[in-house]
């Protein structure tokens, strides 16, 4: 990619031969005067290869193209036009040759094919605006640059004493046009597929025009032969530079248009206005040169003054639009994106604001049970039900109250009375005894009421009315509290927890404990159902309905459910590795519903088997109704544990209003009636209406196991006249304490040595 170089390289030989050749003519006068001519047809031939050498080695857009070939036709019209006034220098010998008309024709069609090249050149400009600007500033800086260019140029040319030819003005005219053109041209290409430096060289090459009207200024006529030898060469070097930087560029290029031209063009053009002004004979009568510099003077200078209106109005428009952009952040900041209420930092600044000058009072308000309308009915309904639920909370807090969304389902409202905070709160509950939103939901929340005197930190407001809350839903939700000292005691020992069990998880207080799963006519072990426990350091053994829901609430059920499978896994592997195949048919971990919505519990499962050589076929994961409800993403992922042979298991069967519909949908394969249906059932007299409604409902769920291919666990048998009452009614299996309590592993493997004992002695 060196060909344009070998070009530069050539054009600026023949330009500085065209100096040297000029110095020695000048001072020694020999030679013809023809030779001189010789230097601007060879220089532009040259210029003409260099842009073909460019476009044979530099891919160039379209764009790019329509531009570069009409220069290169113009080179070689160029070259043709000047070889036709070297021949006619030639032939005039000692005299200056005067432009043959075939040259000026073809001279002039070259400027023409350049000015429609530049032309041709993209300015990425869409808009109608801004190209109405930009014609507005082009149009500025041509009137500019054409005043200085007829002023020190073509005008002293029309009126000097040895007059022009007109071929020769014609081109020098073309050639002013061409440079005025392009320059204000150039100068607004902010990029693209001409570079803005290569087409700036190019369009330099018309200020030789202005080269030869100083020169002719100078010199009068006989400052052709300078013009020929020192100047009008110098456009193929222009040419042979540009093509050069346009390979070196390669494709499309961006840089910054130009902002200035316009008050360049101003001050340009005062410089011929100053001059006419002390040139007395620009002012004479019948002169008309003085003249027409002030009326260009006059016209760029109100153009400059309609470009500054427009600039004006351009400002004023970003500056409004500047004031709106920041007022949408400011309220972006501060307001919820999707309910459009103040949000926690907004919400705070106010509450801070409130108890700087006087007590105030806060109501935080909780939807009891969202997590369940989003698991179920998915994230567009519980979006909706949050809109709908913040109307409604704008409205039961009316003028009495400012509403705010704190968090997720968790909103606040700032009582501007705090002995309204009582009736702010009541027409919240009542409120919230209708259906909400689009899909006509029935919600229940939670509320904490708080007041604090003047000077109170927010935060502590905060925390008091958040105990007060957390306090309602201790006592069964769906109805609101009053902060009472104390009442964050709780509340912190909730939270508390939850960190402690962060730390249990990571240091091993946690363990499992097996409860058997019994054979009712033999008392055989036949599975068992794994259950956690946790040892605290400090508070001793916790109860699972205590950390159970703190995990679920903090979301640590998943890494506490995916620690229980795991154990559960490797230690029946180690049971069936020791006492055989026959020794355990099931081990059943609990599964929350937290667990399900895990986008990994399928492949923990999966790794879980694999990891500890466990077969599908031995895992049975018992969940609750309540957690199966939950929408066609949990069943989807039931349905992919049924696939790979893991068991499910229905537990506390019975008690919920879908039991028997769930049996449709549900892959179960074990059904447990709950405990409630075995409680007393040994108690009722045979033949009253309790005994015969409590086995009724016992002998239809076994039944309709039966009919559905399902096995059936009867737990929470406390007594042997329990079992033996199960046994008639066709259970088969069960679980309570009477059969087994929960407890630790080794005590199983004992219980499993004495099986296969009493096994072999019968044997």
């Amino acid at each position: 990619m060196t060909a344009p170089r070998r070009y530069v390289l050539t054009t600026a030989t023949i330009v500085l031969l065209g100096v040297l050749w000029y110095a020695w003519w000048l001072l020694t006068g020999a030679g013809p005067v023809a030779i001189g001519f010789l230097f601007m047809p060879a220089v532009m031939a040259v210029g003409g290869l260099a842009i073909r050498a460019l476009r044979r080695s530099v891919p160039l857009a379209p764009a790019g193209r329509r531009f570069w070939i009409p220069v290169e036709v113009c080179c070689y019209l160029f070259a043709a036009g000047f070889t036709l006034l070297v021949v006619e220098a030639f032939r005039a010998g000692p005299e200056l040759p005067a432009m043959p008309p075939a040259g000026a024709v073809l001279i002039g069609s070259g400027v023409v094919v350049a000015m429609w090249g530049v032309a041709t050149v993209p300015l990425g400009v869409t808009s109608r605006y801004e190209r109405g600007k930009q014609w507005l500033d082009r149009t500025i800086a041509l009137l500019g640059c054409a005043t200085v260019l007829w002023h020190f140029g073509i005008a002293p040319m029309l009126t000097a004493p040895e007059p022009w030819t007109a071929s020769a003005l014609a081109i020098l005219l073309l050639a002013s046009a061409f440079a005025a053109g392009s320059i204000t041209k150039v100068s607004y290409i902010a990029g693209g597929p001409v570079d803005r430096t290569a087409m700036r060289l190019v369009a330099s090459t018309g200020l030789t025009a202005a080269g030869v009207a100083v020169l002719s200024v100078i010199d009068g006529y006989q400052g052709v032969v300078p013009a020929q030898a020192l100047c009008m060469p110098l456009s193929g070097l222009l040419i042979s530079l540009g093509a050069r930087r346009q390979q070196l560029a390669g494709g499309v290029t961006q840089r910054p248009g130009n902002v200035w031209l316009p008050y360049l063009a101003v001050l340009a053009v005062d410089i011929p206005v100053a001059h006419a002004l002390f040139d007395p004979d620009y002012w004479r009568p019948g002169a008309w040169e003085g003249r027409l510099v002030v009326l260009a003077a006059v016209t760029v200078t109100a153009l400059v003054a309609v470009r500054q209106y427009v600039v004006f109005r351009e400002n004023t428009r970003l500056l409004s639009e500047k004031h709106a952009s920041e007022a949408r952040l400011r309220h972006e900041a501060t307001h919820d994106p999707l309910t459009g209420l103040a949000n926690r930092a907004l919400f705070r600044q106010s509450l801070d604001a409130a108890l700087a000058v006087g007590p105030a009072t806060v109501l935080l308000v909780d939807l009891d049970d969202f997590k369940t309308v989003n698991d179920s009915l998915g994230h567009d309904v519980g979006d909706a039900l949050l809109v709908g639920f913040a109307g409604a909370l704008c409205q039961a807090a009316g003028p009495d109250g400012a509403v705010a969304r704190l968090a997720g389902d968790e909103f606040a409202v700032l009582v501007t009375d705090p002995e309204r905070g009582a009736d702010v709160a009541e027409r919240v509950m009542a409120v919230t005894g209708k259906p909400i939103s689009t899909h006509r939901l029935l919600v229940h929340v939670s509320a904490g009421l708080a007041t604090a005197p003047r000077g109170t930190a927010a935060s502590q407001l905060l925390r008091e009315a958040d105990a007060a809350m957390y306090a309602a839903k201790q006592r069964g939700k769906a109805n609101w509290v009053r902060y009472a000292t104390g009442m964050e005691q709780p509340a912190q020992a909730h939270a508390r927890l939850g960190g402690d069990l962060r730390r249990a998880l990571d240091q091993g207080e946690l363990r499992v404990v097996y409860q058997p799963v019994v054979g009712l006519a033999d008392g055989r072990v036949i599975g068992v159902e794994a259950l956690v426990r946790w040892a605290h350091p400090e508070r001793g053994l916790i109860s699972p309905a205590e950390f159970i829901p703190a995990a679920e609430r903090t979301g640590l059920i998943v890494p506490l459910g995916r620690f229980v499978l795991r154990e559960s896994c490797r230690q029946a592997a180690a049971w069936l590795a020791e006492f055989g195949p026959d020794a355990l048919q099931k081990i059943a971990p609990n599964v929350s519903v937290r667990q399900l919505h895990d986008p990994d519990f399928v492949a923990d499962v999966r790794a879980a088997l694999a990891d500890h050589g466990l077969g599908a076929d031995r895992l049975v994961l018992e969940l609750t109704e309540s957690a199966v409800l939950r929408g066609q993403q949990v069943l989807r992922v039931l349905h992919e544990l049924h696939d790979m042979g893991v068991s499910l298991a229905l537990d506390d069967f019975g008690t919920g209003e879908s039991s028997l519909s769930l049996l449709r949908s549900f892959p179960a394969s074990i059904v447990k009636l709950d405990k409630s249906f075995v409680d007393g059932i040994e108690l009722d007299e045979p033949g009253t209406a309790a005994a015969d409604a409590r086995q009724a409902v016992a002998r239809a769920v076994v039944q309709l196991a039966g009919a559905l291919g399902l096995d059936t666990v009867a737990e929470g048998i406390e007594n042997q006249e329990q079992a033996d009452r199960l046994l008639k009614l066709g259970y088969t299996v069960g679980q309570g304490y009477h059969l087994g309590r929960p407890v630790s592993p080794e005590e199983i493997t004992a219980r499993f040595a004495a099986q296969r004992a009493a096994s072999a002695a019968a044997a």
